[in-house]
């Protein structure tokens, strides 16, 4: 802290504040060198043990308070929490290390939510040394500026170390409100003290409210109504301390949640009907629609909501002119265009009839005349990091005090606060936005059908902030009508966990698309989890069912067992499956299970978030889901919202939740077929004819002439490239014909770009251009080729057999 001339150099401060009961909540550095006490020991014990501060060497005689030094504030703080008016002194302290200390002391009085009600500021009194009485006098100074131009509004905060933002904003917010305090040493330069109080003004104002109050008991004060101009001295500090717990107030009313409707009905109502009559918020779009921080600064092309309006005057007189919900862009020449733009409050003390005009003049289809006219507007801008991302219209009766320029600036302080807790809430929305966006680009999208299986998921984020995780299911097609059935859980949550998800999910697919079995894909997946990064941990389960031979495969990588239902009872169990180490652990070997099912079982498969409860055993949760797997449902979508009711009870889940079920319907013996070839160029011709049959068994003669051609390009393509002894053909008829050749050569076919001389190459691209879909994978014993084909019945119409 500066001063002048006479004073060298800068003067050390103790900073002390001083809680509702009298004890010390904060000691900074200064404090235990000026009074002797650690910061350990001060903390919580009573200020004026600490701080023996008496014997004033400086009274005014003119002064109407004395006995108020600092001894007799701190024993009233302790006795009833009363710390009374701003104040300061000079007196006599004693140091345990340095004896007797002659000390400049200031008290301020602070109001709010908090227990701090009292901010001391104490300095050595031995650079004064002069106690002559013109030199050392206090003085009123609203905004103290010091030698080097720098406002001390830039230095407060300087001088207190070592405070939480929140304590030290308060503090400095609400010195701003009061104005500078001086202790004048020269005509020109100044240390913070009090402002005004002390003074013989003061003490003859503080007289003749004595006497006032003597004589009229107190009533309550409309801070915006107007007063007496004989009065206005004395309202004065009352005024100043009403905006304060008025701003004080909305703080803590506003940013209740990260909700933004909802944070920003509470900025709209905060000011209504306290500062103002009226009161409309306006967002810009980007803001509003949870989007990213918004470009540039606003112009006449800029689209703002009107999204809450609260007001005091009778209900639905705004509704039609001014509704909720509106998008507008605003005339250039208006106040509110003015605001936005400059992003400085607009005060217009009275409007007239004059200025009613030209400003309804500007909108078209309305008439805002009737609403504005006498009115007293300000108009104040919804900042954060300098860009405006709203406005609030704030606009009181005629009759009303009108807005001034202190309304101005606690207009401004109000806005200022919100557009913090508005940003908050944006920042918020825009990152769920984003979370939410990337969890569900990472989530499949199932099809419901597949052969011989039916499927139904649900998908529920976790009710934490950050709430995207790292759950996720998938159903895979295999060859030979066979389905994986997936689910995992990636450890933790945030985005790294989605993104490690992503990873997770795309390397099982690309594996099980290489048909290797169960236990073999989980081997792999922990050996790529452990290259990928010591923090890549999951559980995963991943299950094969073959629907011809009504069988499923499982391993389990350290998840919670999958649920199986019988169709044939109604009863459900848990899986007893081998349990492996979590993917990532390393070193583990993974073992695989063979479970019989029979059509129309059902296999349920969830993450623990759905099951596991804090302060509950898992074993209770994996027990509801048994209980509620087995209710009868009239469809798999209903089966999965029964199970989500029961255990979805909203009461301690915070994990995400994945869920899969799957029907079991199998492939009756009846809808396959199968035959052995010999590796001979006639087998072409047995295929053909073998299918041609086949089909016509079914019923699907019309199926039979793009079948046949299909058939011969496989097999022919067997015969002539394998060095296979024998091959396999098969038929399974679901929604779509399958057909399957099957050699002993590893090597798997590929499409290649065929030359047009060339005599070979050609049949990859037939199948390719009339199957439905075609593909090829590595069995233990060489390959299989398949396709699959659209079914067209006798009739002409596509077949529903399943």
């Amino acid at each position: 802290m500066h001063h002048g001339t006479p004073v060298p150099g800068r003067i050390p401060l103790a900073v002390v504040v001083v809680g509702s009961a009298g004890q010390a909540t904060h000691w900074s550095t200064g404090a235990r060198k000026l009074f002797g006490y650690d910061r350990d020991e001060a903390v919580g014990a009573p200020a004026a043990d600490l701080m023996p501060i008496g014997g004033a060497l400086h009274e005014d005689p003119d002064d109407g308070h004395r006995g108020t030094g600092l001894d007799a504030r701190l024993g009233r703080a302790a006795a009833d929490g009363a710390t009374g008016y701003p104040s300061a002194g000079r007196a006599r302290s004693h140091s345990p290390e340095r004896g007797p200390v002659e000390v400049l002391w200031w008290a301020y009085p602070l109001a709010g939510p908090g227990e701090e009600r009292l901010l001391v500021l104490a300095a050595d009194a031995g650079p004064f040394r002069s106690s002559a009485r013109e030199q050392v006098f206090p003085g009123f100074a609203p905004h103290t500026t010091l030698p080097d131009g720098e406002s001390l509004a830039d230095r407060l905060p300087d001088i207190l170390p070592n405070m939480g933002p929140a304590l030290s904003g308060r503090i400095v917010s609400q010195v701003l409100e009061l104005g500078y305090p001086v202790l004048e040493f020269s005509q020109h330069q100044r240390v913070p003290v009090t402002p005004d109080w002390g003074t013989p003004k003061y003490a003859e104002r503080e007289a003749r409210r004595a006497a006032r109050t003597a004589t009229a008991a107190p009533r309550p004060r409309d801070p915006a109504a107007p007063v007496d101009p004989a009065d206005a001295p004395d309202l004065e500090y009352a005024a100043v301390r009403e905006r304060l717990e008025f701003l004080n107030e909305v703080s803590g009313s506003i940013g209740t949640s990260l909700d933004l409707a909802r944070t920003i009905r509470e900025v709209t109502s905060a000011a209504v009907p306290r500062f103002t009559d009226f009161a409309g918020t306006h967002l810009r779009a980007a803001v509003l629609a949870g989007e990213g921080f918004p470009d540039g600064p606003p112009d006449v092309t800029t689209v703002w909501h009107r999204v809450w309006v609260e007001h005091n005057d009778e209900p639905g007189r705004w509704d039609d002119t001014v509704p909720v919900g509106e998008a507008i862009a605003f005339p250039e020449h208006t106040p509110f265009f003015q605001c936005m733009v400059t992003g400085e409050p607009v005060l217009i003390p009275r409007i007239g009839e004059e200025l009613a005009n030209r400003i309804s003049g500007q909108f078209e289809k309305r008439d805002l005349r009737p609403l504005i006219n006498g009115r007293s507007m300000l108009v104040v801008p919804l900042k954060a990091r300098d860009v405006v991302l709203g406005f609030m219209v704030l606009m009181r009766r005629d009759g009303r005090t009108p807005f001034d320029d202190m309304d101005r600036t606690t207009g401004a302080e109000l806005a200022a606060r919100a557009g913090l807790v508005l940003d908050n809430a944006r920042m918020y929305t825009y990152q769920e936005n984003v979370a939410d966006t990337l969890q569900d680009s990472m989530l499949p999208q199932l099809t419901p059908r597949m052969a011989g299986c039916d499927t139904a998921t649900r998908y529920l984020p976790g009710t934490r902030l950050g709430r995207v995780g790292g759950d996720w299911f998938d159903s895979i097609k295999l060859p030979g009508s066979r389905t994986a059935l997936v689910v995992g859980d990636v450890m933790g949550h945030g985005l790294n966990s989605a993104a490690m998800m992503g990873q997770l999910r795309t390397a099982v697919q690309t594996m099980a698309a290489l048909d290797l079995p169960p236990e073999q894909l989980l081997r792999n997946l922990d050996d790529l989890a452990q290259r990928l990064g010591e923090h890549y941990l999951a559980t995963c389960l991943y299950a094969v069912y073959d629907p011809i031979r009504s069988e499923l495969r499982i391993a389990n990588a350290g998840h919670i067992p999958p649920v199986l239902v019988r169709a044939a009872d109604g009863r459900s169990m848990l899986l007893d499956l081998p349990t492996g180490a979590p993917i990532g652990v390393g070193g583990v070997a993974f073992e695989a299970a063979t479970v019989p099912v029979a059509p129309g079982d059902r296999l349920v498969l969830c993450t623990d978030g759905l099951v596991e409860v804090r302060g509950q055993d898992i074993g209770a949760g994996l027990a509801a889901l048994c209980e509620s797997a087995a209710h009868p449902a009239a469809s798999m979508d209903d089966a999965c919202d029964t199970i989500i009711r029961a255990l979805n009870t909203g009461e301690g889940r915070k994990d995400d939740v994945a869920l899969l079920m799957a029907r079991l319907n199998g492939i009756p013996a009846e809808h396959t077929a199968a035959w052995q070839l010999e590796r001979a160029p006639a087998e072409v011709r047995r295929a053909r004819r073998l299918v041609r049959g086949q089909l016509a068994e079914w019923g699907l003669e019309a199926a039979a002439p793009t079948a046949e051609s299909l058939v011969s390009e496989l097999v022919t393509n067997a015969v002539r490239h394998t060095e296979s002894s024998s091959l396999g053909l098969r038929l399974v008829r679901t929604d779509v014909l399958l057909c399957e050749v099957t050699d002993e050569d590893h090597a798997l076919p590929a499409l290649l770009g065929a030359d047009p001389g060339a005599e070979s190459g050609r049949g990859l691209r037939v199948v390719s251009a009339l199957a439905r879909e075609w593909g090829a994978s590595h069995t233990g014993r060489g390959k299989t080729v398949w396709f699959e084909q659209s079914l067209v019945s006798a009739t002409g119409t596509g077949s529903n057999i399943r």
